[in-house]
């Protein structure tokens, strides 16, 4: 696509990008797209960070070939017993080549003559380089939802244990564009809750700094938390909460029936070093 027709995209229109369809989804309302771009800033830089991922991603499914990074437990799709191959990890790294491999190849074709390198780190780094052109290419909403699709798969194949994710907003850190999500592990309620950007994966978190994270989001400076959502965010049993809150008199206030705690007592008690559960 020519500069000419980077121009003529549309101004003040909602963004297509993987990030405000899965919010319209759950009738929030889309962003409005960048000038001469057909992604909001956010969906770009998700387009971006799934980008940057999927070099890691296709070395982890390499390391799972074998099977023997495999859990115990069965997973559909992994490598049944006896046999020593992971069928999964295998098309999911064929995967990712054959989604860079076909963008790359519309990539040079409309922007530079020639060929690139057939690998997937190469592949990756050539289309990050022409993320902006992908951006305000009329396939935008495509490439936003084929890459972001191929991420999930993967890092299905890499850690098959379902997550639960909770949208928490705009990341925090100083010119980043990215939005934070909070990454639940139900079955293992032992492993504290992830906080990840989906534009650059430096920035994330354990589950129990979001309260800091949450006051510079909102500059609040109290909070109250469910005795749930201490397990998650500190991932420790549930009776140890109310043991702490009991030992530790947090101060705490009910709503329709649930106590909730005081956010600063919480933290003092459990963020300390040689706390216990």
């Amino acid at each position: 696509m020519s500069q000419d027709d980077m121009r003529r995209v549309p101004t003040a229109t909602p963004c297509v990008g993987s990030v405000c369809r899965a919010g319209a989804a759950e009738d929030r309302p889309r962003r409005v797209a960048a000038r001469g771009s057909r992604l909001c800033p956010v969906c770009r830089d998700r387009l971006a960070g799934d980008l940057r991922r999927l070099p890691e991603l296709y070395e982890e499914c390499g390391l799972r070939l074998s099977g023997a990074d495999q859990p115990r437990e069965r997973t559909s799709g992994g490598p049944l017993p006896g046999m020593p191959f992971n069928t999964a990890a295998s098309e999911a790294r064929s995967e990712i080549l054959g989604v860079l491999r076909s963008w790359a190849g519309v990539a040079v074709d409309a922007r530079q003559p020639g060929t690139v390198r057939d690998t997937v780190p190469v592949l990756a780094a050539f289309l990050l380089r022409h993320v902006d052109w992908l951006a305000a290419h009329p396939a935008a909403a495509e490439v936003c939802e084929e890459v972001s699709r191929l991420v999930r798969r993967t890092r299905r194949v890499i850690d098959p244990e379902p997550l639960s994710r909770v949208a928490i907003g705009a990341c925090v850190e100083t010119a980043c564009s990215g939005e934070l999500t909070a990454m639940v592990r139900p079955q293992q309620a032992h492993r504290p809750a992830e906080i990840v950007c989906s534009a650059d994966t430096a920035h994330q978190w354990l589950g129990h700094d979001w309260l800091q994270l949450s006051r510079r989001l909102a500059q609040d400076e109290t909070r109250w938390l469910s005795a749930a959502a201490i397990t998650r965010m500190w991932g420790i049993a549930p009776g140890s909460v109310y043991r702490h809150a009991s030992e530790r008199n947090w101060r705490r206030r009910s709503r329709s029936g649930r106590t909730y705690y005081h956010d600063g007592d919480v933290q003092k008690t459990l963020d300390r070093p040689t706390r216990s559960a």
